[in-house]
Parts: C-alpha cells; structure tokens; sequence
C-alpha cells in the first residue's frame, strides 16, 4: 500500500470508530460519514490496482461488486489517477499513461531482438 491509500484507510476506520450510534439520526449522519470514507479508499485501492498490479476495469469491478462501468468515473475521482481523467472518466488511454507513468522509475530492461535476415558474420 502507499501513503494515499493508508492515509484513506485510516480515515476510513477514524469516522467508523467516531460513529454516534446514541440515536438514530446520529447513527445516520455518522455511518454516512464512515461509508463516504470508505468509498474513498475502495476509490483509491480500485485505482493503483489498476495502475500498479495491472489489473482491468472488469476484474476490478468484479472484485468490488460493483458494475464495469462505474469504475472509470470512481477511478477519475481517485487521487492515483485523477490527473488522467477527461470528462469525470479515466479512459484506456489514461490508465495506460498512468501505468507507463508509474513504471518510469523502474530500471530498464534489455530485451533481445532476433533480428530476421540481417547478418553480419
């Protein structure tokens, strides 16, 4: 896990953990509170599964329970990839950006090419 992802973790456990169950009302305008945070570590979470483990839209989806399609704009809110959404929507082309982006401190690998009827003897 990163920093953003803890730090939106452990809001989300905060707001469970302050959560006024003395009455209902209370209950609600807390929980909303807690719940709001959680989506936003599941946001979060969705966001560098997809960007650092390589994960899919439908894998992703499939993982939170919730419909393919509702990942690109909850991916846009994510602080991961929020600088590649257009639209309130992260598109193939931004996750690939984000992915390339995340790899370029990764060392260089040399891959060998057979090349075909060039050679040099």
């Amino acid at each position: 896990m990163n920093d953003e992802l803890t730090h939106r973790y452990d809001e989300a456990v905060t707001a469970l953990a302050e959560a006024d169950l003395t009455s209902s009302t209370a209950a609600v305008t807390s929980l909303t509170r807690a719940r709001d945070a959680v989506q936003t570590a599941l946001d979060e979470a969705m966001a560098q599964a997809v960007t650092r483990e390589g994960a899919s839209l439908r894998q992703v989806a499939a993982l939170a329970g919730i419909a393919p399609n509702s990942v690109s704009p909850r991916l846009a809110r994510s602080a991961a990839l929020s600088a590649y959404s257009r639209d309130g929507r992260v598109d193939a082309q931004g996750i690939a950006l984000a992915r390339a982006d995340h790899q370029e401190g990764a060392p260089m690998r040399f891959v060998r090419r057979n090349s075909k009827g060039n050679h040099r003897d």
